[in-house]
């Protein structure tokens, strides 16, 4: 199954779920339709699976960057590193799953967007916190959460290993720019911990990087 769902995030980023078809999926495994079909379902339930595997660890990983601390400004920079590191350690992955939700039938949509509302509402929640207690200001507070959002959801367009900036680096960067957003000073690496490290997932391809190159 892990080798199925790796050959439908390596199809699905290159060509698109649209343009993926069962045949492709089996070609890409080295097994017929039948065969894929009686071990993960249809292309849907791939898809459904790898998107709710990713937000699932999204959430997990947004709860541990909000039990490190109660103070609003930490909260933010640990999300924002969280999403930075997910999205450059899983890039593929990431980006099927920020952008096929449209592909879904209408209950498989509701639950994974139930999945990315329950993960999103983090960030609500600590930029709503960090505006009551005066330590962000922040005139439209929807319009930064989005903006947030989009900033760490792109870094799987652009990141590459061996590129000009490693992933801490682009953390370090990105948790500077959020703090600048909501208008706070910045928060030392030192408040942050150390317990963010995010895995590979196993719907990620072992081969992502050469995939990467063909989404540039």
């Amino acid at each position: 199954m892990i080798e199925i769902h790796r050959a439908a995030v390596r199809l699905f980023a290159r060509q698109g779920y649209a343009g993926t078809g069962i045949r492709d999926l089996g070609k890409e495994v080295g097994i017929n339709s039948a065969t894929l079909y009686h071990y993960a379902g249809g292309k849907e339930e791939i898809l459904v699976a790898v998107m709710a595997a990713c937000l699932e660890g999204m959430l997990d990983g947004g709860r541990r960057a909000l039990d490190h601390s109660a103070d609003p400004a930490v909260q933010l920079v640990r999300l924002v590193r969280l999403h930075v590191a997910m999205e450059a350690v899983n890039p593929l992955t990431a980006y099927v799953t920020d952008r096929e939700v449209r592909a879904l039938s209408a209950a498989n949509r509701a639950a994974v967007l139930a999945l990315r509302d329950d993960y999103e509402s983090m960030f609500q929640q600590v930029l709503e916190r960090g505006k009551r207690t005066g330590q962000f200001e922040i005139d439209d507070l929807p319009t930064t959460r989005m903006a947030l959002l989009e900033m760490c959801n792109g870094v799987s367009n652009w990141y590459r290993p061996g590129g000009r900036l490693s992933v801490p680096e682009i953390q370090d960067r990105f948790a500077d720019l959020a703090t600048r957003l909501v208008g706070c000073p910045p928060v030392p690496p030192a408040d942050c911990g150390t317990d963010l490290q995010v895995a590979v997932l196993d719907s990620e391809p072992l081969d992502r990087h050469a995939d990467e190159e063909a989404l540039a």
